[in-house]
């Protein structure tokens, strides 16, 4: 077997694009467009509430930015050709957690054993888009949009947001500087704010909107029902209805001190204030390993892995007894090529692994049909799953929304992953 070394010039230039689409490296007007973001380092957070009343369940929406491996998150271990193709890379078999007679987990995900043997952890694997596509801005545009062939600038989480005939200012909401991803593009109303705590209106210093600044602006637009008068009183509607968010404890400190954890504790933070928010995205970066992937001794993975897991870990955790209403999602633009190249690491491929963890996952299992492997250079895993039916089941199970207003033109298939409510 020959490693492949596909990560010269062709591949420089995908990872110069994925620099370029990435949250960080997006232009941030988009801001003003669609969704929340709140950007810490490589991690962006997103939310979209759907009323402001108490909601009674609420997606994480976690996006692995830059082509997440999943095998080595969910390692088949079971196919001897995992082994032959990467024979400086593989995950050691003896190594996995959970493993069942094909699958097991990357020995970095430890922190989330607990949540597998309580059956609320479970994978899909094989998943992904309907055809390849190894381009990470229009798979991620693909991805989001999760309706192809249309014109439409419209996401599927604006859609899911758009279901519920109940409106709030804070439709969606961006936490700090950045780019709201695609799926939250549409016509649902949004805002943004640097962080949690700096939701208030510019230029007063008291969170009592009876100070002097506040008082001055509700005295020049109150009365106005112009475009921008209607706009100065939904942010002062926004900003009274996200207080008890704000008012809530900061407890980042039990996360790790990664972009990921500081953005989960974000995220739970404005779970626990209940301000009616639905739907959250958390992007997290840094997954696109062309070279220095590693091992389990050195490498991006394993480190990756381990925060990936214990900043989920530390999420749930924070959310006490709301974790019974909050389930999460992983989802990344395209998966690795099968064979390992000549830098120890791997290049663009296809089919990928959806994690999903939370309220009404049947977890503790794998689940999805097994292609098998190939051992030839420009191998994929094959997608035997269309992503859009492990979200549909969600989508279905967790808000009772219509998938063919969410999903249009699409008919999901069974993959047994959620309960209903």
């Amino acid at each position: 077997m020959t490693s492949s070394t596909h990560s010269s010039a062709s591949d420089a230039a995908c990872c110069a694009e994925f620099a370029r689409v990435s949250r960080r490296g997006l232009i941030g007007g988009a801001l003003a467009m669609a969704g929340a973001a709140t950007a810490i380092g490589s991690a962006v957070v997103t939310a979209s509430p759907a009323r402001a009343a108490s909601a009674d369940a609420v997606l994480v929406v976690l996006s692995l930015r830059g082509a997440a491996d999943g095998l080595s998150l969910v390692v088949p271990h079971g196919d001897p050709v995992y082994y032959a193709a990467r024979p400086r890379i593989a995950v050691p078999a003896g190594s996995l957690l959970a493993k069942d007679a094909m699958f097991g987990l990357h020995p970095n995900l430890a922190p989330l054993l607990p949540l597998w043997r309580s059956g609320r952890l479970a994978a899909v694997h094989a998943t992904g888009l309907p055809a390849p596509n190894r381009s990470h801005f229009a798979a991620m545009e693909e991805v989001e949009d999760a309706n192809p062939g249309s014109a439409a600038r419209q996401g599927w989480l604006n859609r899911l947001i758009g279901t519920d005939t109940r409106r709030s200012p804070l439709q969606a909401i961006a936490l700090g500087g950045g780019v709201v991803p695609t799926s939250l593009y549409g016509a649902e109303p949004v805002m943004s704010t640097g962080s949690v705590k700096a939701v208030s209106i510019p230029g007063d210093d008291q969170w009592d909107t009876t100070g002097g600044r506040v008082r001055s602006l509700h005295t020049m637009w109150d009365r106005d029902t112009g475009p921008l008068g209607r706009a100065v009183g939904s942010a002062f509607a926004a900003v009274d209805a996200f207080g008890p968010a704000r008012a809530t404890p900061d407890r980042s400190a039990a996360y790790p001190g990664s972009d990921l954890g500081t953005s989960l504790a974000e995220v739970a933070r404005v779970i626990r204030g209940d301000v009616g928010v639905e739907v959250l995205t958390v992007d997290q970066g840094d997954w696109d390993m062309h070279s220095d992937l590693g091992t389990l001794e050195w490498g991006r993975m394993r480190r990756n892995v381990g925060d990936l897991a214990a900043s989920i870990a530390a999420f749930f955790a924070d959310l006490g007894p709301l974790a019974s209403k909050v389930t999460l999602v992983t989802i990344s633009e395209f998966g690795r090529r099968v064979v390992e190249n000549d830098s120890n690491g791997l290049d663009h491929g296809y089919g990928n692994v959806m994690l999903l963890a939370g309220a009404g996952v049947k977890g503790g299992r794998y689940y999805g049909t097994w292609p098998g492997l190939a051992d030839t250079l420009d191998a994929d895993l094959l997608v035997t799953t269309d992503y859009r039916s492990v979200l549909a089941e969600v989508v279905a199970s967790r808000f009772r929304a219509s998938t063919a207003k969410v999903f249009p033109g699409f008919r999901p298939e069974a993959v047994g992953v959620m309960t209903s409510l």
